[in-house]
């Protein structure tokens, strides 16, 4: 019964914010904190759906960057709680394919985001380097999913290069955004689905201790022991009376 009521407030919500958001960036296409306003934006809708969202930021990601900032990539739910770690000054990567989506697809486009055809491998190599362009020429931080894809319970699935080679092209160094797992957690019919842990994590730099795969490794191992701590931690916190 509840999930009739929680279904069209979030339909609702996600109208009235994309509306907004499209107005902001007709006023200013492409300015370098509109992900990051319309990230918090979203992230309100977290509380239509029960979940309480935790936003851990280490001191030093405080000061600015650019930064590569790699987070994992779980369901559809990743828009309204792992995004609210947004910071300013900071663009996603998304597929091409995601421009024809009425009225977000045109928002994410003009909000600055760096748009890749997946199935165009010379394509994608010149995003690639667009990305590390715009980083170097505007001082933009870049958040990229390096599993590539949804896991949707699976786990933390291998990661993909892409991330760990543009921050050794621009020199800038790696921050993990890790998220506790969300697979199962949430039910529309529920009031309270619990709580979310989100860290950003302090910046690593990507120096010549190791080659490109050894790099691409170690963050895989650190997200996995992170994940793992923050779910520990959720435990803990939803065991409290």
């Amino acid at each position: 019964m509840l999930a009739l009521i929680r279904i069209p407030l979030a339909l609702l919500y996600f109208v009235a914010v994309n509306i907004a958001l499209l107005f902001i960036c007709l006023v200013r296409p492409f300015h370098r904190d509109n992900v990051h306003y319309g990230a918090r934006m979203y992230s309100g809708v977290s509380r239509i759906f029960g979940l309480k969202v935790i936003v851990r930021v280490a001191d030093e990601v405080k000061q600015g960057g650019p930064y590569v900032f790699i987070g994992n990539h779980q369901n559809s739910y990743d828009l309204v709680t792992i995004c609210a770690a947004t910071q300013p000054g900071t663009v996603t990567v998304g597929k091409k394919s995601l421009v024809w989506i009425p009225l977000m697809g045109q928002m994410y486009w003009l909000s600055g985001n760096i748009l890749i055809d997946r199935l165009n491998s010379s394509k994608a190599s010149d995003t690639l380097k667009q990305t590390i362009r715009k980083i170097r020429e505007r001082r933009l931080s870049v958040w990229l999913f390096p599993e590539g894809t949804r896991s949707n319970g699976r786990g933390l699935l291998p990661f993909k290069t892409g991330a760990f080679r543009i921050a050794r092209e621009t020199n800038e160094p790696v921050c993990m955004i890790c998220a506790s797992e969300l697979h199962g957690k949430v039910s529309l019919n529920r009031w309270n689905n619990g709580i979310v842990l989100v860290d950003v994590t302090a910046p690593v730099a990507l120096d010549d201790s190791r080659d490109l795969k050894g790099w691409t490794q170690y963050f895989h191992q650190q997200m996995q022991a992170k994940i793992q701590q923050l779910n520990e931690e959720v435990a803990a916190l939803e065991a409290k009376p």
